[in-house]
């Protein structure tokens, strides 16, 4: 079975509008949470989020495009435009071979959510003729095609939290079955509006941290609240090991091997042990043919919710056993918050820069950790240690889990 390997990023986040910005402040332990500015939060227990600050859509297309876009899929075309510029490729050499699978998990609530407003108040006629096209989840996909000419496979999965991974995950079928030779994957979100908070604020998912947002993140901490909502996108240029020797591409790592399961237990909860997701995690290791003392560094699921953490933590024991103690684990979302569809994405991302340097990110605002929580999250503070294998976690409510296992790029 020949190769796949990434060769080309692109980041659309809460700390930093390109991937080495993006990288940069994660390695520093920067925070991009902070009070919400695209809604008035007035009567609302959660006022906090990780937003995109700064974007301008016009700067990856024209003002038509941007104008009739859900702020989501604005979001997948900038990165999916920066992933092909880093990879130094187009995908107008042969558009059949290129695919792409832009994953979402909430896609255009917001746009939705406030066109049901405006129909309420207003009427039908001040609906816009593009609200459809716009706010249909395969949208986030399509608009990539469009917009790059890629004219492979084009699909759009949507596995709640775990569907960044999903887009690597079926990136590599794809490649492996033979059906292109190049994918633009990855994932993308933005669902910072009121109808989502109301609803979440409701479960309990919340952090409440509102006078402390930069804190309010807090992966296997003993204060942990609840996670804390983030938006952007992560894209990546997916290629056949062929392909990319072909044309003297730069390689950042290997998909190694990837699976997926389902806990069949809770809609929101995870399964009390981490059953699904320990199950997810040594499937990944036998489709990569790796063992689990291989295994350098894992980019954790890592939220920030009380049952989260812990169930993670039992998954990872259940698996490594005693090799889970010198694991090197962080969670990105202590600094970027969680994004959703685009989460795993952007812990992907982490994971092969961390390939590339040899620089572990830290889990930030991990001050008293969790009795139960016992293993190294590399606290606040950035570690160089080599990591030759790494491995990407990426669990969503209704019990789905997705874990991916990058390693280092084979020799060209």
């Amino acid at each position: 079975m020949e190769p796949v390997v990434i060769t080309g990023l692109g980041a659309i986040t809460p700390i930093g509008l390109t991937v080495e910005e993006f990288w940069k402040n994660l390695r520093d332990g920067v925070s991009g949470v902070g009070p919400i500015t695209q809604f008035d939060t007035e009567g609302f227990a959660v006022r906090i989020a990780a937003e995109v600050k700064g974007f301008e859509p016009r700067n990856y297309m024209d003002f038509k495009l941007a104008r009739r876009t859900a702020r989501s899929a604005q979001f997948a075309i900038a990165a999916a435009k920066m992933a092909l510029e880093d990879a130094d490729s187009v995908t107008n050499s042969d558009p059949t071979q290129w695919g792409v699978v832009m994953n979402t998990g909430g896609a255009a609530i917001a746009d939705l959510a406030q066109a049901g407003q405006t129909l309420a108040e207003e009427g039908p006629r001040h609906i816009s003729p593009f609200l459809v096209p716009s706010i249909m989840p395969n949208a986030i996909s399509c608009l990539v095609s469009i917009a790059t000419g890629a004219k492979g496979p084009i699909v759009t999965s949507t596995a709640a939290c775990a569907s960044g991974n999903y887009a690597l995950l079926e990136a590599m079928h794809i490649l492996r079955r033979g059906d292109a030779q190049a994918v633009i994957a990855g994932g993308a979100e933005s669902v910072i509006a009121p109808l989502a908070f109301a609803g979440l604020g409701r479960v309990g998912a919340l952090s409440k941290y509102n006078d402390r947002p930069t804190e309010a993140c807090r992966p296997f901490d003993r204060d942990r609240q609840g996670f804390v909502f983030g938006e952007g996108a992560a894209a990546f240029v997916v290629e056949t090991l062929s392909h990319a020797r072909q044309r003297g591409a730069k390689i950042y790592a290997e998909i190694a091997g990837g699976a997926l399961t389902g806990d069949a237990y809770h809609v929101t909860a995870p399964h009390p042990e981490g059953e699904g997701a320990a199950r997810a995690m040594r499937l990944a290791l036998e489709d990569a043919e790796l063992q689990p003392q291989d295994i350098d560094h894992i980019s954790a699921h890592g939220t920030g919710t009380v049952l989260n953490d812990v169930t993670e933590t039992k998954a990872i024991k259940a698996v490594f056993g005693e090799h889970a103690y010198r694991l090197a684990i962080s969670a990105t979302k202590s600094m970027v918050g969680h994004l959703l569809g685009a989460a795993s994405a952007v812990a992907a991302l982490a994971a092969c820069l961390t390939l590339r340097d040899g620089i572990i990110p830290p889990t930030i605002n991990l001050d008293n950790p969790d009795p139960e929580c016992d293993l190294d999250y590399v606290p606040n503070v950035a570690r160089r240690q080599p990591v030759r294998v790494a491995m990407v976690n990426g669990f969503g409510f209704g019990g789905q889990n997705a874990v991916v296992i990058l390693r280092q790029p084979p020799e060209i």
